[in-house]
């Protein structure tokens, strides 16, 4: 305290005048607002009061301001044109809105050079909290308000964000995509085993690598079953390479393909597929809803051309929606999904989204060609062109082909997509000989969704597996969010036509009539609190008097110590009876473990069954446990799965309970570059504690060093990486390009080796020769040469005549005061260079005390000229 008070004794003297206002010098303190940041700005302390400057405190907040000529009045409006306000030193009072603040005497100071106002009236007027730390001179304005400089912050953030996904960030540096010839990179593994007590033990190994050869992301799933033989049908395989910035070609993908066919086709194809589509994202135009079910609690991961772009979990009775992203080109959608207890690690399910739009004058092609894996050996291609006619509409044609269809193995098609509107959206195909179908989907801004699908099927036609006339569907579907619940309903009408059959020795199978099969089903499910609920109620209506109609109900509700209740019953209406019922019971265990209890009973089949499960998920592997009671069956369940990364070049191998295959990394290394020529050598030691930020994936630390992982990263896409160089420990420790910008590969850690600059610091002072003798001079501009006489930067002196730069590489240089400033002013700088010497080292080399003296070259011109000529 005493010696704030001496710092206080120094800083602050009066210097009373004759018949003048007392002067306070003024001192700085350190400003500090959360969210914000700091800055040092004037103030005064008077009677251990403290005053802050007025413009340099708004400007700083951004809040309009202006000071009067004689700097007795502050004028502005704060955050709002209609919050305007005047702060008058002559009447002694501030004006804010409507009301006027009468001041006390010494509540406002006004020196030479600003106004200032005690700290108090920043809190009382415009809620702008001050507090102030005597001990440190430091003050913090704390404020609830959404001031202009918090909300510019929160809006260049925004814009960040829509920049990345956009892909418009300008990064420092471009990292690209690697394609080595063969490496090794991922693997998944699972292992399920299920015996029945009186029964067989069926076994089941999945194995599943990803590696790079010949420069193509290649996949291999190895299947084994031992009730069943092992055959290659069973297996998958896939090479694909991609170069999106190849006009012509994009993708070529040689194996097990996927492709879209009109053809009912039930067996995997065998070939080869060629594409200019490219697998990055090109600019969304709206979106889709996708709601389904699967098995309750199973985690669904939605990836639109290969790319995932969202994931959720089923809800109690699970249900899932997702809001897919429309996208220009085809969307090819793929489901995936993972169980919890091991029965089935994961499963995919396809959806084609019915509407392709193009930018105009766009062309896209893809041609697909193979042999179909079963006991038929059906050859099958695929020809498909789409171009844009313009933003809104897009048009399609081509050709499908299967030697197994006897109705027609030539399939000519023409497709369209239209705009309607920026809501409505029509997609229309004929296949010739096959089938006419449309889709009309309309939806707005509240996320109400209509849509209408027709179909109607040739007479005759063999492609498809079914024996319709004709097909019709009416979807509607509407969210409902409210603070306290969430509410999503949808209404599914489906009608089928179709020939009634009848028998006979003499004709066979004979159509005697149309046959109209209607279903419906009418599903609500929400979240209220801690309490899941869904209904759903199913119907199906033919020409017979009385339909079949049914209600599934399910809730979830969160138990004390972390217990989750689920009952769920089916009810069928026509009997008025239960169907079946089931009660579950599942605890949290230490964090990673799940313990479930079930109880289900089949009142039509009078079967019932009671299962324990338990499962507990380890870094490098998930387990499950499950054992059942069917009536007097017993049946056990075992599975274990998990993943391996391996990157060679930085000689890492990990295991982990995640799948990889599929999916690219980055590994970053921070490494003090001492000699500043952005490449690591063997005495360059690498750094902890850098902080950054990456637009996704998963972020691992190594205990061990300070290396660091980012691991499920999307292949093919980019990535923007901004360092954080106040993360630091040492000023001396720049990075010269924060911004990177990255092509993840598949199936690799690709190293990033970050070059830490260690600079060194150049200070001094710049005095003016004057009657006086010597005073510090500010606003003199300092120059840096390198040895080749390169200028490699500048600083500008303060207004006691100090300078310091920091940022020089190791290395010679020269100091000089700014040559043409010299002659601007009439000045002659004593000496007119000096040399300094920048060394390596961890730490920084400081080179200090240096001095220039300046004298006026004319003899006549005062000092008083030359700070003038100065401030100007």
């Amino acid at each position: 305290m005493v010696a704030a008070m001496l710092l206080f004794a120094l800083f602050t003297p009066v210097l009373a005048r004759a018949g003048e206002e007392p002067a306070y010098d003024e001192i700085i303190v350190f400003l500090n607002v959360p969210q914000v940041g700091g800055l040092e700005v004037p103030a005064v302390i008077h009677d251990q009061e403290l005053y802050l400057s007025v413009t340099d405190v708004f400007n700083f907040l951004k809040i309009k301001n202006s000071m009067s000529a004689g700097m007795d009045s502050v004028t502005g409006f704060f955050v709002s044109p209609q919050a305007a306000f005047v702060i008058d030193k002559v009447q002694n009072r501030i004006s804010y809105k409507e009301h006027v603040i009468e001041l006390d005497p010494g509540d406002l100071i006004r020196t030479e050079t600003s106004l200032y106002l005690k700290s108090e009236y920043f809190g009382k007027v415009f809620e702008l909290a001050c507090t102030f730390n005597f001990r440190s001179l430091s003050a913090t304005i704390d404020t609830k308000l959404d001031i202009p400089v918090i909300r510019e912050m929160r809006q260049e953030m925004i814009r960040r964000n829509i920049s990345q996904l956009k892909r418009e960030v300008k990064a420092d540096t471009t990292i690209r995509r690697e394609s080595p010839f063969f490496r090794f990179g991922m693997a998944d593994w699972s292992v399920v085993a299920t015996k029945h007590l009186k029964g067989l033990t069926d076994t089941r190994l999945n194995l599943t690598t990803g590696s790079i050869i010949a420069g193509g992301e290649a996949t291999v799933s190895l299947t084994y079953q031992n009730n069943f033989p092992f055959g290659i049908g069973r297996q998958y395989y896939l090479w694909r390479f991609v170069n999106n910035e190849h006009r012509f070609i994009r993708q070529i993908r040689i194996g097990k393909i996927t492709t879209p066919a009109t053809a009912s086709i039930l067996a995997p194809v065998v070939g080869v597929q060629v594409t200019n589509t490219p697998t990055s994202f090109r600019r969304s135009f709206g979106t889709y809803t996708v709601s389904d079910f699967t098995e309750p609690g199973w985690m669904v991961e939605l990836y639109v051309n290969n790319v995932m772009v969202n994931y959720v979990k089923a809800d109690a009775s699970g249900f899932f929606t997702f809001e897919v992203p429309l996208v220009y080109g085809s969307s090819l959608i793929k489901l995936r999904f993972y169980g919890p207890w091991g029965e089935e690690r994961s499963s995919e399910r396809n959806i084609i989204i019915p509407f392709n739009l193009l930018p105009g004058k766009e062309l896209e092609y893809t041609i697909s060609a193979g042999m179909l894996e079963d006991s038929t050996h059906g050859r099958f291609a695929k020809t498909s062109f789409n171009y844009g006619l313009n933003r809104r509409m897009t048009v399609g044609w081509g050709m499908e082909y299967l030697s197994s269809v006897t109705s027609g193995k030539c399939m000519p098609y023409l497709n369209t997509s239209l705009r309607l509107t920026s809501n409505l959206l029509f997609s229309g195909e004929y296949t010739h000989g096959v089938r006419s179908k449309g889709v009309l989907s309309y939806r707005l801004p509240s996320s109400f969704q209509f849509e209408l699908n027709y179909s109607k099927y040739a007479k005759g036609q063999q492609a498809i597996n079914n024996r319709f006339f004709e097909e019709r569907k009416i979807t509607l579907s509407t969210p409902l969010r409210t603070p306290h619940f969430v509410l999503f309903s949808r209404l599914t009408l489906n009608q089928i036509i179709a020939p009634q059959t009848s028998y006979s020795a003499k004709t066979r199978y004979r159509d005697i009539a149309k046959m109209k099969y209607t279903s419906a089903d009418v599903m609500f499910t929400g979240t209220f609190y801690r309490l899941s609920s869904s209904l759903t109620t199913y119907g199906l209506f033919t020409d017979q008097p009385h339909p079949f109609v049914y209600s599934n109900f399910l809730l979830a509700y969160m138990l004390p110590a972390k217990f989750v209740f689920k009952p769920q019953a089916q009810f069928q209406h026509n009997q008025s009876r239960f169907m079946t019922m089931k009660f579950e019971l599942e605890k949290q265990l230490l964090g990673n473990g799940f313990l479930n209890i079930s109880y289900e009973k089949n009142f039509q089949t009078q079967i019932s069954n009671m299962t324990i499960g338990l499962r507990y998920d380890f870094p490098f592997a998930r387990t499950a446990f499950s054992a059942s009671r069917t009536n007097k069956t017993t049946t056990l369940i075992q599975s274990t799965s998990g993943s391996l990364i391996h990157d060679g070049k930085t000689k890492y191998s990990n295991f982990g309970n995640r799948s990889g295959v599929g999916r690219g990394g980055i590994v970053i290394l921070p490494f003090l570059d001492l000699n500043c020529n952005g490449q690591r050598e063997s005495n360059e030691p690498k750094i902890p504690k850098l902080k950054f930020r990456i637009n996704g994936g998963r972020i691992v630390t190594d205990s061990r060093d300070s290396t660091i992982r980012v691991l499920d990263l999307e292949p093919y896409s980019k990535y923007f990486i901004e360092l954080d160089g106040n993360s630091l420990d040492n000023i001396a420790w720049q990075i010269k390009k924060k911004i990177l910008s990255v092509d993840i590969s598949p199936n690799q850690l690709k190293l990033i080796e970050i070059p830490i600059a260690v600079v060194g610091e150049a200070m001094g002072m710049v005095y003016l020769n004057s009657e006086k003798g010597l005073e510090g001079q500010g606003r003199i501009i300092v120059s840096f040469y390198n040895s080749d006489s390169m200028l490699v930067g500048k600083t500008l002196t303060e207004s006691d005549g100090f300078f310091s730069y920091l940022g020089l590489s190791p290395g010679s240089y020269k100091v000089r005061i700014d040559a043409d400033q010299l002659q601007k002013l009439q000045l002659a700088s004593f000496p007119a260079e000096l040399p300094i010497t920048i060394v390596s080292s961890k730490e920084g080399t400081i080179a200090d005390e240096l001095e220039f003296k300046l004298e006026s070259l004319q003899k006549n011109t005062s000092q008083k000229s030359v700070g003038n000529t100065i401030d100007r």
